[in-house]
């Protein structure tokens, strides 16, 4: 038979074997499966007693041997398995109805020949048969998967442990990947063979991604250190190839992640650092058996701080949100993440803005509340920088309404979640925040409520972030757009800052500033190659007029800065918590801060834009606008000629 013909037959075999129905390839399996135990039986015999005659009812024993494994087999379950993705359990299956049918076989030998002779035949018998029925199905999966593996993309497995081995098990019958080695830093494993790959140290991989054609490394790490899995992934980021992980472990125990969940390497990989151990009693202390509000539930932090809140068993969490699909979504999720939960705190999901005291009074008294955390503000640099008068009316008097209603229904611990933009803040957003915790430091002052205020950088991935946005453009092609090439930022992971809020205001005394430690600055632009390179690309730059994706420089923003700060001069005391730190900063007296507010409500209700700027000004220490008002409205009638402090609305009406 011709090359080309032979190749065509099996190619039709194949196609055929795999669109038989299940039923059918069962008892294909069961007819196969019969002849080769009777046969493994009668040659066990032949090996081991060559020189007697057999025994006149070997044909019988073989045949009862056949039904023994055959039930044996279906017990443990080998004829539910596919051929095509039978892993390390087949080995298992077999072994175990191997050795029934041996020890069956055996013990009707035994009437007939003598016991030593007959545990010959059947350790024999039970090893012949272990081999050949594994060996059948490895022929018959390698034959079905030949033109699976061709398509496939080979991959190299970054860690030999049992993320490796149930990675590479997942894969030998994937459609997609194909795994071809293992890399390990472990030198006890060099070179030696785990699930069939070959191991190699770290040293190896450029040249294993050459000679393999490898365009994808899988890291299955699933419990190493956080820490540690940002070095491995900096070693790697030189590479050409991209890298993708498998959930950690903590995601396969509690989330049910399974192994072979390859995602991309998260942000959390690459600029996160190995979170402290929070402390049990700071995290009960205003939380557990007591009645939790959240404002600004459905937003980044704010539904991250519903769900750190909701692990510590509140008698009721009441989620405050005016958007109502983002609402909609928090419940949802937390009440999906409650299932099988053994405590059975109540969840009540309430419509409502920060600026409406009426609303919020009604809320907080209705339900007696204990602890409030106000997560609720506008916070998008740029869009408040356009948005100026709603900006400060929601940043400042959805703040001072909340805290007011807070301090007449008798609420206890009131935490607002501030921003390292409100130091020395060169942007709206920023002052108006500034402006929230300079309302809160005075209110303590007069008020039985205790009031404090937690101060950090940016979240990762949190709505707004870069990250997204850069992952975005590197799948489309490029370019990746980065305001400036010296910009730098502070990131933290939004779990971390949602746990460390809630400790900060437990130990609160009243008026404090709080600042989260947020670890070491990340250059934007190094952030943005790193993933470049990470997704299996390569930067384009002038050294390398190559390279597939480009970072383009676009100028900063309207009011961004290229640094932040987090404190307002030096003043700062540690507390019992290595990450949150206690600024001691200066506060501003009631009457300057009535006369001051008075002055903004009344900007606001003129849509005097310069006015609100004025007072800003000289209300917010450190407060440094880079450039012009922005605001969308001010500007378009500023360039139509007319006068943009309006004080007349009868002209929209």
């Amino acid at each position: 038979m011709m090359p080309k013909a032979r190749k065509k037959w099996r190619e039709v075999l194949r196609i055929r074997l795999l669109n038989l129905r299940r039923p059918q390839k069962r008892l294909l399996m069961y007819s196969v499966d019969g002849v080769a135990i009777v046969l493994t039986f009668l040659i066990a015999n032949l090996l081991v007693l060559a020189d007697q005659p057999l025994v006149l009812n070997s044909a019988a024993i073989g045949l009862a041997s056949v039904l023994v494994f055959f039930v044996s087999a279906s017990v443990f379950g080998l004829y539910r398995s596919i051929i095509r993705y039978l892993a390390f359990d087949l080995l298992i299956a077999v072994t175990k109805s191997a050795v029934m049918a041996a020890a069956v076989g055996a013990l009707l030998l035994s009437m007939s020949l003598p016991v030593f002779d007959a545990f010959r035949v059947a350790l024999v018998f039970g090893a012949g048969l272990v081999c050949v029925i594994v060996g059948v199905r490895l022929t018959a999966r390698n034959f079905l998967n030949r033109r699976v593996r061709r398509r496939r993309e080979a991959v190299i497995i970054y860690g030999a442990g049992d993320g490796g081995v149930r990675l590479a098990s997942s894969l030998s019958g994937s459609s997609r990947f194909n795994p071809v080695a293992f890399v390990d830093n472990k030198r006890a494993l060099k070179q030696t063979l785990v699930a069939g790959l070959e191991v190699h140290l770290p040293e190896r991989l450029p040249a294993l991604i050459r000679e393999l054609n490898v365009r994808r490394v899988l890291l299955a790490l699933p419990s190493i250190s956080r820490r540690r899995r940002r070095e491995i992934i900096e070693e790697l980021s030189s590479l050409a190839v991209r890298v993708q992980t498998i959930p950690d472990i903590g995601d396969i125990l509690t989330r049910g992640a399974r192994v072979d969940d390859i995602q991309d390497v998260s942000v959390e990989d690459l600029l996160g650092r190995d979170p402290v151990p929070p402390k049990q009693m700071l995290l009960r202390q205003e939380i557990a058996a007591k009645v939790v509000l959240v404002t600004g539930a459905g937003g980044s932090i704010g539904s991250e701080l519903s769900r750190k809140i909701l692990e510590v068993e509140p008698r009721i969490l009441l989620l405050v949100e005016r958007s109502e699909i983002a609402l909609y979504n928090i419940e949802q999720s937390l009440r999906k993440a409650m299932k099988g939960s053994s405590h059975s705190a109540k969840i009540v999901a309430m419509l409502g803005d920060c600026q409406d005291k009426a609303r919020m009074l009604e809320v907080m008294s209705a339900y007696n509340v204990d602890t409030v955390y106000h997560a609720a503000a506008y916070k998008h640099v740029p869009i408040v920088e356009h948005n100026v008068i709603e900006g400060v009316a929601n940043n400042v008097f959805g703040t001072l309404n909340t805290a007011l209603a807070a301090v007449e229904s008798g609420v206890v611990t009131f935490v607002l979640v501030s921003t390292d933009k409100a130091v020395s803040p060169t942007n709206v957003m920023g002052a108006s925040k500034r402006l929230s915790e300079l309302v809160l430091q005075n209110l303590d002052s007069k008020s039985r409520t205790r009031f404090c205020m937690v101060r950090f950088g940016n979240v990762l991935a949190s709505s707004g972030s870069v990250v997204p946005l850069f992952r975005e453009q590197i799948r489309a092609g490029g370019p990746v757009t980065v305001t400036h090439p010296e910009i730098i930022r502070y990131f933290m992971t939004i779990p971390e800052a949602a746990q460390l809020v809630i400790q900060a205001g437990a130990m609160a005394k009243g008026g404090d500033v709080f600042v989260l430690d947020m670890g070491k600055p990340v250059k934007i632009v190094d952030l943005a190659s790193k993933m470049i390179l990470l997704m299996g690309k390569t930067v384009k730059t002038s050294a390398n007029p190559a390279g597939e994706i480009e970072i383009s420089f676009t100028g900063l923003r309207p009011a961004e800065k290229l640094y932040e700060e987090l404190l307002i001069g030096n003043d700062v005391a540690g507390t019992n918590h290595p990450r949150i730190m206690r600024a001691n900063e200066r506060s501003m007296d009631d009457q300057k801060l009535s006369l001051v507010l008075d002055e903004i409500r009344q900007a606001i209700e003129a849509r005097n834009w310069e006015g609100l700027r004025a007072i800003l000004l000289s209300a917010v220490e450190g407060y440094r606008p880079t450039g012009e008002i922005e605001d969308h409205i001010y500007t378009t009638l500023a360039a139509q000629g007319t006068d943009a402090n309006v004080t007349d609305l009868d002209r929209y009406r």
